[in-house]
């Protein structure tokens, strides 16, 4: 290998023919047949995938009282707990300072954020149980081994098999946009869940108690998925650019959100801790622990796509100049 080469093509001035040699193209009626194989292939797995998480969704109706959520106040209780993630997806998507993003790809991803987190309910409820055998310490090996792996990566997935291969996804910062609408797609989802399994009795006064009083608990758990996957979806965005590290990148960035992640859901008992020392209600040092934690995190999220925001104007300073444009290879559809 000469220069990530091969020998022959380290060589080749241009004169030569090096088609089935050391390059590739379609121009036969076999190689039009592989690359249509290839595509039925690809959507055929991806529309597997989403038959599969359609399946877990419904085994999550019928098991549980997610269908609870179609009652107007326990519906109004958890629109209300996705307010401040939708808040900082806005703040994402705002800085996003190249192209917008069609509104068709991010209802999209958001859709496939919530469809996937079954998977991720269905494989934490599968290991939990294994995970508890081991007091203390195993609850933490579950955070870190399961929870924060497994749902970063579904969220990772609802930006991967659609938005990513789409040619407006055309910009590093994209992924992180993509990412954030994931994320709020996932806490949609537990939210709904955690608030309908509180609301089991359907008497209104039961309803309007109980999620009153769920709802706020869950309105501050919200944003940190959209942080997390943001990173996620960051890096997954240098990765499409970076084409020959990318699978470095995309675990780098799937390390970071799990990492988080996991260290988070790690750390929830010191509120209860504090509570119980300074005497004052859970909710209050939750709210704080949650401010610090996820406010430290996405401050550097932030510095990301500052970063990200300044160095795009030092290149594209002139409004009127040319708009950057990416080659889509023939592995995105």
């Amino acid at each position: 290998m000469v220069d990530g080469h091969d020998p022959v093509q380290a060589r080749d001035d241009g004169t030569r023919d090096l088609y089935d040699v050391t390059t590739w193209e379609v121009r036969s009626p076999l190689d039009g047949i592989a690359v249509t194989l290839y595509r039925v292939l690809q959507a055929t797995a991806q529309l597997i995938l989403v038959l599969a998480s359609l399946a877990i969704l419904w085994l999550l109706l019928s098991s549980t009282d997610l269908t609870r959520v179609t009652n107007p106040i326990v519906g109004g209780f958890t629109l209300l707990s996705i307010l401040p993630a939708l808040a900082l997806v806005a703040f994402v998507w705002h800085t996003d300072v190249t192209s917008a993003e069609p509104l068709s790809l991010l209802a999209a991803t958001f859709a496939l954020g919530t469809l996937f987190a079954g998977f991720a309910a269905l494989v934490n409820s599968a290991f939990g149980n294994v995970f508890e055998l081991v007091p203390v310490v195993g609850t933490v090996w579950f955070f870190y081994l399961v929870v924060g792996p497994v749902e970063e990566t579904v969220k990772w997935l609802a930006v991967r098999i659609y938005a990513y291969r789409s040619s407006r996804f055309d910009a590093v910062i994209d992924g992180a946009v993509y990412g954030a609408v994931a994320g709020l797609g996932f806490a949609s989802i537990e939210n709904a869940l955690y608030i309908t399994d509180a609301v089991s009795t359907p008497v209104i006064g039961n309803i309007l108690g109980a999620g009153g009083g769920i709802t706020p608990a869950r309105a501050i758990a919200g944003p940190g998925h959209v942080i997390y996957s943001a990173f996620a979806g960051y890096y997954l965005g240098l990765a499409k650019f970076n084409r020959d590290r990318a699978g470095p990148i995309v675990i780098k960035g799937l390390l970071i959100a799990a990492l988080i992640h996991a260290t988070y859901n790690t750390l929830t008992f010191v509120p209860a801790i504090a509570a119980a020392v300074l005497g004052v209600p859970n909710f209050v040092t939750l709210l704080g622990f949650v401010v610090l934690y996820d406010g430290f995190f996405g401050y550097f999220l932030y510095r990301k796509l500052a970063r990200y925001r300044a160095t795009y104007r030092a290149f594209y300073a002139d409004r009127d100049g040319p708009t950057p444009t990416t080659e889509r290879t023939e592995f995105e559809n």
